[in-house]
């Protein structure tokens, strides 16, 4: 177990924003966190990122924050950040050196793998704000990939790409998680979930379970009735 939620209450200042929370996620688990605006997912992630604490219930991680890979959204001034690509990959090394003020060896060839790995070497050298989005998600993914390659948290990593783009951003993930990689998305693209092993659902609908669980349910269907997301079998657990 990497990570347990138990009848969690989440929020800001001791206001509420979604309650009663319970899941659990495993090693090399892919897990969708799907629901409407405003249903709190964001505000989930932060809690288990460890920026916002539980206004109630128990929240269980057996994993350093510190050893995690993040994507957050991006706003419009990071996008525009005047750094180079090399640079932005390398600073996910940034908690592997403690109080060290250079860059290791090791920790430029581990940037260097990963930019392999996302196929972005020859943007190494450009800057980062003259990319496309899907450049630019490719680089930050390089840099979660370099904090760590055990657990991935992405919050809405393919929002504002075109279609061909997005396919590519899923197959990486999909890949990482197939390597082993525990992967945690938010997202409000439901054709996500195809690639998912669990499901989380906050607002209107509360579900935790498997994908193909969540298949199997009304609202799972209604939701994913455009995906193409096919099911197989295995247990529910409601939220």
């Amino acid at each position: 177990m990497i990570l347990r939620c138990e009848n969690l209450t989440i929020g800001y200042e001791q206001l509420g924003v979604a309650q009663q929370i319970s899941f659990e996620v495993n090693a090399g688990d892919y897990l969708c966190i799907v629901g409407e605006n405003g249903v709190g997912k964001s505000t989930l992630v932060k809690t288990l990122l460890g920026l916002l604490k539980p206004l109630s219930g128990t929240l269980t991680r057996n994993f350093d924050t510190t050893e995690l890979g993040y994507l957050p959204q991006q706003t419009v001034v990071q996008k525009d950040f005047p750094a180079t690509v090399e640079e932005i990959v390398l600073s996910g090394c940034q908690n592997r050196m403690q109080f060290r003020p250079f860059y290791r060896a090791e920790e430029k060839e581990r940037a260097r793998k990963n930019l392999q790995r996302m196929e972005i070497i020859h943007l190494a050298k450009k800057s980062y704000r003259e990319l496309s989005g899907g450049q630019q998600q490719r680089v930050l993914l390089a840099r979660a990939l370099c904090a760590t390659q055990n657990l991935l948290i992405l919050d809405e990593p393919v929002a504002g790409l075109d279609p061909k783009v997005t396919e590519e951003l899923y197959d990486f993930v999909r890949g990482f998680n197939k390597e082993g990689t525990t992967i945690i998305m938010i997202t409000h693209d439901m054709s996500a979930i195809r690639y998912a092993s669990h499901i989380l659902s906050l607002g209107s609908f509360r579900f935790f379970g498997t994908k193909d669980t969540f298949l199997r349910t009304e609202n799972g269907r209604r939701l994913t009735s455009a995906s193409g997301t096919g099911s197989t079998d295995t247990e529910e657990k409601n939220v």
